[in-house]
């Protein structure tokens, strides 16, 4: 099962390059990253994130055209049906993933259009610094740089 917080999901426009994103805050966060951001979420809570949660927040959202996973939690299989049932029934959106693991298998491309790998690290910056060690990558090509000013 997955875990996520309702009071923090949000409409973001920085997360994911050119789509309005549905952001959601999976808890039981596997990472212990210095500086988190939100180590609350390391922390068993939340609600239980199923198919008509997705539904329900898709369609209050209307124009979302990106689905972002905030974090993988610790139910593999439920992250991947999750992604799946996006996949089938909101075509029109794409799934992300952001996971604080160096890397992940190539079975995540089959459910997630944007993968963003590795641990924040606080001396190396987060995705918007050339030196972060941070990566976002589209059908497995990195794109990191977009982020960054030219």
């Amino acid at each position: 099962m997955l875990k996520y917080i309702p009071s923090l999901t949000d409409i973001v426009m920085e997360e994911i390059p050119d789509r309005v994103t549905l952001a959601v805050e999976i808890t039981n966060c596997q990472g212990n990253c210095p500086g988190c951001h939100s180590p609350f979420l390391r922390d068993d809570i939340g609600e239980e994130l199923t198919s008509a949660a997705i539904d329900r927040m898709v369609k209050d959202n209307f124009g979302v055209n990106c689905f972002l996973f905030l974090g993988e939690g610790r139910d593999r299989d439920s992250l991947f049906r999750l992604a799946g049932h996006i996949r089938k029934e909101f075509p029109g959106i794409q799934t992300a993933l952001y996971t604080g693991r160096d890397s992940v298998g190539p079975e995540y491309s089959e459910y997630f259009d944007f993968i963003k790998t590795g641990p924040y690290k606080e001396e190396l910056g987060p995705l918007n610094k050339p030196t972060t060690n941070q990566r976002l990558y589209y059908h497995g090509e990195d794109i990191t740089s977009r982020f960054w000013k030219r």
